[in-house]
């Protein structure tokens, strides 16, 4: 059985539909879409979620915290 998170890229905007393995960890979602995890905040209702944390919020922000340039 799978699980689905929904990850909000701040800024700009766009959602991301992340379907994984139950027992999925943040981390592994983000690499799966490109992302370096050290380079992110995850939040969910404005609380920091740990990068190594299994995935159980149906949606939360994933905040840039460096430049891309």
């Amino acid at each position: 059985m799978g699980m689905k998170c929904r990850l909000l890229l701040v800024p700009g905007g766009e959602c991301i539909e992340y379907e994984g393995m139950d027992g999925a960890t943040y981390e592994e979602a983000l690499l799966s879409i490109g992302i370096i995890p050290d380079t992110v905040l995850i939040l969910f209702k404005g609380q920091s979620l740990p990068q190594d944390m299994q995935i159980e919020a149906e949606e939360v922000e994933i905040v840039s915290t460096g430049s891309r340039g």
